[in-house]
């Protein structure tokens, strides 16, 4: 916790690679101080085949979910941040997005809980 997974078009990658663009997702959600930076996870997902709109346009989309208990304020500014970041990389890219969920607390397990 948290995981952030980005689904993108191939085409991105001729611009930025996929290690840079974890990286960089890395450090700016790092940056904002929620969370440990050794609790962040973060994977990309290129896709090959897709439909945008009903066509073929470049895009990003990351699905973001944390722990519960971070204000809507502080929800808000992650992801303002983290589409800033990937819109500073990709200025010409017109089609990125963040959508950000919660985990509750109640309900996730992982293994060091055993």
């Amino acid at each position: 916790m948290p995981h952030f997974v980005v689904d993108c078009s191939q085409g991105i990658l001729q611009i930025h690679d996929e290690e840079s663009i974890i990286a960089r997702l890395h450090r700016v959600v790092s940056s904002t101080g929620l969370f440990e930076e050794s609790d962040i996870k973060v994977r990309l997902h290129p896709f090959r085949t897709y439909a945008v709109g009903g066509g073929r346009e470049d895009f990003i989309h990351t699905f973001a979910w944390i722990m519960q208990g971070r204000s809507v304020e502080q929800r808000a500014a992650l992801a303002k941040a983290i589409v800033g970041e990937l819109a500073g990389m990709f200025p010409q890219l017109p089609r990125i997005a963040v959508n950000i969920d919660e985990f509750e607390r109640a309900t996730y397990f992982n293994r060091t809980m055993l």
